[in-house]
């Protein structure tokens, strides 16, 4: 079973910038695929970024250009460096992973991110 823990989420200022963080509890080269989702308040969770085992990367074209998705391999990490925040971004956002040849999610319980001036 893999734990993920996320970190770094809270207030942003518009055009500003946040780090967000997702430890494993498990090396990611067991991981197939590590994404982050967001939820925001009477909305559908959706899809952020995601990394691939070998190093594919994919972002909703909402964030592409601002976020940038990354992992840690020696750390059991998984990051999204969150540049130019607008307004729109505020959400609850989780952490996701899927290990190799398996049909299992793990998800965490997520990191609030807040954009305000």
């Amino acid at each position: 079973q893999v734990q993920l823990v996320e970190s770094g989420g809270g207030l942003g200022q518009p055009g500003g910038s946040l780090r967000l963080s997702c430890a494993a509890s498990i090396t990611i080269t067991s991981i197939n695929a590590m994404g982050w989702y967001r939820q925001a308040p009477g909305k559908q969770r959706e899809l952020v970024a995601i990394i691939m085992s070998g190093g594919r990367t994919n972002y909703a074209d909402s964030v592409k250009g601002r976020f940038t998705i990354s992992r840690d391999n020696a750390k059991n990490t998984l990051y999204l460096q969150m540049n130019s925040l607008k307004p729109e971004d505020p959400a609850v956002y989780y952490c996701y992973a899927d290990l190799l040849r398996s049909p299992l999610e793990y998800w965490g319980h997520g990191t609030q991110v807040t954009v305000s001036s």
